[in-house]
């Protein structure tokens, strides 16, 4: 079972993917239902979490039931017990919408939630990032998780979530970051999709970020939190949620 998971993974097209999860969740969370691990967002707990990556697998990552990986529990951890997103009324936009989150996010009374992409089959609205069909000053939350890799001008991307932020608005926007570099790296000279997945981490990357990510955010206006949030749970609980210990969560306000 796994292993036909491990392969519709890596050669599904994405939005055919999606569409096959919701059938094959259910079957997944019952198979590898245990206790060693438990994942945050269902509250459902399994014998292993399962296989995920481009390349070079991850083991017990990949939650059956909700698809979660460990930056999604993490971002959800954060998001229940160091904010008030569940509780509060706020105007919210989600770039890219990941399946772990859509359909709760979508159900929960106090949001105002709209969500885009240009590709996404979960998308409202379909945009470009870079040109957003947005009014000035628009949201109380944007979430960008695992967007901006993907975007040449990355620069132009930021400027526009920060426009359309609200004074005092956050942002949470997660990336693919090595933070043993101090300097984000690019290079379109490469563009061997598999040599590009191995330096990048997918084929489709465009840069592996450093720890000047944080800089950037600033450079455009952002107040940035650096959220090492791993450390303010307790290690037992880093296990058993899978979570990547070290893992920063960037959090931005806008003044």
């Amino acid at each position: 079972m796994k292993k036909i998971f491990r392969f519709l993974l890596n050669t599904v097209p994405r939005p055919l993917l999606i569409r096959l999860s919701y059938l094959a969740r259910p079957l997944l969370a019952v198979w590898m239902k245990g206790d060693r691990f438990t994942d945050p967002i269902d509250g459902k707990s399994y014998k292993s979490f399962l296989p995920y990556g481009y390349g070079h697998q991850r083991s017990n990552v990949l939650a059956p039931g909700t698809l979660s990986l460990e930056r999604h529990r993490l971002l959800w951890l954060y998001l229940q017990n160091e904010t008030d997103f569940f509780t509060s009324r706020k105007k919210v936009l989600h770039f890219a919408p990941e399946q772990a989150f859509y359909q709760r996010f979508r159900a929960m009374a106090n949001l105002d939630y709209t969500t885009t992409d240009l590709l996404s089959p979960l998308a409202d609205v379909k945009a470009d990032i870079c040109n957003l069909p947005f009014a000035d000053d628009s949201y109380d939350l944007i979430l960008c998780n695992h967007v901006l890799e993907h975007i040449p001008d990355d620069t132009k991307a930021m400027q526009e979530l920060f426009r359309v932020m609200k004074p005092g608005g956050m942002g949470i926007f997660q990336i693919p970051q090595d933070l043993s570099r101090a300097t984000t790296f690019e290079d379109d000279s490469i563009t061997d999709p598999k040599e590009r997945a191995r330096i990048f981490g997918q084929y489709d990357h465009v840069r592996v970020y450093g720890r000047d990510y944080f800089d950037k955010l600033r450079s455009i206006g952002f107040r940035v939190v650096e959220e090492d949030y791993t450390t303010r749970i307790a290690p037992e609980l880093v296990e058993r949620y899978g979570l990547a210990k070290g893992e920063v969560i960037p959090v931005v306000f806008k003044g």
